[in-house]
């Protein structure tokens, strides 16, 4: 049985460019950082950036990472913008369990900003 998540990572091809990403745009915290190998804290959760595998070549495909903003998804699509190094792949989408905005990072890799339905 499963005792919880130990880690999500995801392939890199440029360590330092994913570590200016993750740092940079998203504000996570960077808490080992190696050619092949680094890790950032994502509330708790740890993400591996592994530069040991080869990516998936713009294929898509496998986990998606979905990280809830402090504040508005809007908000945050304009702190990535402004920061750069990814790119929105769509616009808000509306749901009942909740709102999202896909994007990537700057490896070409899944990602999402997601926020809780509100109350009312």
């Amino acid at each position: 049985m499963a005792k919880g998540v130990a880690t999500v990572w995801v392939p890199v091809e440029n360590m330092d460019r994913a570590l200016a990403f993750y740092r940079d745009t998203l504000g996570l915290t960077v808490t080992m950082e190696q050619a092949d190998w680094s890790t950032v804290d994502a509330g708790g959760l740890t993400i591996g950036l592994n530069a040991r595998e080869d990516t998936h070549g713009g294929r898509g495909g496998g986990a998606v990472i979905s990280f809830e903003p402090d504040g508005s998804i809007e908000d945050e699509l304009g702190r990535i913008s402004s920061r750069g190094g990814g790119s929105v792949e769509g616009e808000v989408s509306e749901y009942p369990w909740g709102r999202i905005l896909p994007f990537k990072d700057s490896e070409g890799n899944d990602l999402q900003l997601y926020s809780p339905p509100t109350e009312g």
